[in-house]
């Protein structure tokens, strides 16, 4: 990872938790290949750093020797075999190589070379031209059949096959919005090895939307001329600083890191509490998010992606542009990811870190000496990314604020999913958004992971909710009410819900740490609740996105526990991941945890989604309770 802003040193140590390099990936490549391992038909789905276990990670010093790993998946894209390497890229070996059982344990995620397979394979294919040509579709040069997750799809004759469903679209001209013309009643199924569509379901011509649905300038005029200019300026320059990939701010230090599949990570959180370096995350990232539709038409009722799992989130990363993705005082961030043939590829700034006024932090007026008035405006440093997933963009923002709190939020835009109806006909399952269009209902189901280790690795979560007293001798004028925490002791407990009902939200302790009162320390995860996942219990999706029908599921900490919806979800039937991990139950007290919770929109579109989608906001808070024995800003100058 480079960086075009201010650093405190110009080269640190380098760290076990530094993200990849362009020479480390290169030498991954180069170490399999003269194992024999990669032919020219070798491609790579995936590279990644193989991170230390946290106390290897926690113990390490500057200066001290620092072993690299990557964990490489390979796909053979001429025979459809697959493997997973594990590779020393500081002795030059390969430690261990082994074949994936694709049929039980999944596929790796697509390749962006496959979304050209497919897209040719489709308009290749006999059946998928007449199905065309009967929706009046002839010249299928400004058609594009899009490469999707096949799911749970299997076909019986052809165990473990690498398998894409693609739907179709077309478009007026080369530079129009595909979206607005989806071809409906209409799915090829294709195996991207043999490069064939085995199976095409037609259900039947229903008229492609004509309507145009642009979202640039020129085709929305006239332009509004009434906003005047907004201009945000740090003449000393911003208040964090870079020492390699050492962010520091405010108390708050961490490192930021960034891989293919997950996007951005943050490693190592802490606050400074006078002389202590006090630790809060271990790690944090989003791990998964699935978005499932809730159309019913038979060429639509399995679609379900795992943006993270089937697409590589963070391959899709956008670059970022001053004053429009990004506003003020900027820094940028590149990352280095391994392309499709295991090579170094630079995603230019894709990482974005800046402060940004926040509204009121805290005020007290004494009503006794008018005279007397104090207040503290809030600062907060903002650490993001976009990515860009077939039609949706997603924006992923890290907040740290100058209280000790700890806030994530997804900002969802981009283009709803459309197909077509017959105008005015309308669909229960969806929207009509323009004449003869329809974007279905659907859900973001986010899943953020936290590596928790507040004041330290040996962490219990309580639930903890606000519950009425009933009136009686302890509650005579039946006004009480009073708050009830029941510790999550085990990780067969199968899940928790949200309840704003009773206010609920899950408290993170250290039994071992006390603050001024006796308590424990503690961070507390407040939830902004939403629905899980409304996908019937014994449908495909629900076995596949387990993770999606609670909103909080609390682990035991693995360094091999990395995704809530196992390692390959990509064609994967289910049950990795989180169900694994929580079927025997193990103790969730006193130990190093990982908490799994799930949040997101449930999308019922609206005309004013179209022909592009307001950002909608959904995410959720760590907010210290008793972590400190006092507000920590109290020291901000006036």
């Amino acid at each position: 990872m480079s960086s075009r802003c201010h650093t405190e040193s110009a080269a640190a140590a380098p760290h076990p938790l530094d993200p990849l390099s362009a020479d480390e990936i290169s030498a991954a490549r180069r170490i399999l290949m003269e194992a024999g391992k990669v032919a020219g038909s070798t491609r790579f789905p995936l590279v990644l750093l193989d991170e230390p276990d946290r106390h290897v990670a926690a113990a390490h010093l500057d200066g001290d020797p620092v072993a690299r790993r990557l964990r490489a998946t390979l796909l053979d894209s001429a025979t459809g075999v697959c493997a997973e390497a594990l590779v020393d890229v500081t002795a030059g070996v390969v430690v261990s190589f082994r074949e994936l059982d694709v049929a039980v344990e999944g596929q790796p995620p697509v390749t962006f070379e496959e979304f050209e397979i497919v897209n040719a394979v489709c308009k290749a294919d006999p059946g998928w031209r007449e199905a065309m040509a009967a929706r009046g579709i002839t010249d299928t040069t400004l058609a594009i059949a899009g490469p999707l997750g096949a799911g749970a799809l299997t076909f019986d004759d052809r165990p473990g096959a690498r398998l894409a469903r693609a739907l179709t679209w077309t478009r007026c001209s080369a530079d129009d919005s595909c979206w607005a013309h989806p071809v409906a009643g209409l799915v090829a199924d294709v195996d991207v090895i043999e490069r064939r569509v085995i199976r095409l379901i037609d259900t039947g011509v229903v008229p492609v939307p004509a309507e145009c649905g642009r979202c640039e300038t020129e085709f929305n005029g006239p332009v509004r001329t009434d906003l005047r200019p907004l201009e945000i300026s740090q003449p000393e320059g911003p208040s964090f600083a870079l020492a390699g990939n050492l962010l520091s701010w405010q108390n708050w230090s961490f490192r930021v890191d960034f891989n293919a599949r997950e996007g951005l990570v943050l490693h190592r959180v802490t606050h400074r509490d006078g002389d202590r370096e006090r630790p809060v995350l271990h790690r944090a990232s989003l791990g998964e998010m699935a978005v499932a539709y809730a159309d019913t038409e038979e060429t639509r009722n399995w679609v379900a992606f795992l943006d993270a799992g089937e697409y590589s989130l963070g391959r899709n990363a956008n670059a970022l542009r001053l004053g429009c993705d990004c506003l003020g005082e900027i820094c940028y961030l590149d990352a280095v990811v391994a392309d499709d043939l295991g090579n170094p590829e630079t995603l230019f700034n894709v990482i974005c870190i800046h402060e940004e006024d926040h509204g009121l932090l805290w005020k007290h007026t004494d009503i006794f000496n008018e005279m007397a008035a104090e207040s503290r405006r809030s600062r907060r440093l903002v650490v993001s990314y976009i990515a860009t997933v077939g039609h949706y963009t997603y924006g992923f923002y890290w907040y740290f604020h100058q209280d000790g709190t700890v806030g994530f939020e997804a900002k969802s835009t981009g283009v709803v999913q459309t197909t077509a109806v017959l105008p005015g006909e309308g669909s229960a399952y969806g929207t009509e958004v323009a004449p003869g269009l329809l974007a279905p209902f659907h859900q973001h189901l986010f899943s953020v992971r936290l590596d928790m280790a507040v004041d330290g690795p040996d962490n219990t979560v309580e639930e903890v909710d606000i519950v009425p007293v009933p009136t009686g001798p302890d509650n005579p004028n039946g006004n009480s009410f009073t708050t009830r925490a029941t510790p999550i002791t085990d990780s067969a407990d199968g899940g928790r819900l949200a309840d704003p009902a009773a206010g609920r939200r899950w408290r993170i302790t250290n039994p071992g740490s006390l603050n001024r009162m006796g308590q424990p320390v503690a961070y507390t995860l407040t939830p902004q609740p939403g629905p899980v996942l409304l996908a019937q219990p014994d449908s495909a999706v629900a076995k596949r996105v387990t993770y999606g029908t609670k909103h909080l599921w609390v682990t035991r900490y693995r360094p091999d526990r990395r995704y809530p919806a196992g390692e390959y979800p990509n064609q994967n039937a289910g049950g990795a991941g989180i169900p694994e991990w929580t079927a025997a139950g193990e103790s969730l007290e006193n130990t190093e945890l990982t908490l799994w919770h799930t949040f997101g929109p449930t999308h019922v579109p609206r005309l004013e989604d179209w022909p592009v989608m307001p950002v909608d906001h959904s995410g959720f808070t760590l907010k210290p309770t008793g972590f400190f024995d006092r507000n920590p800003a109290l020291d901000l100058p006036r």
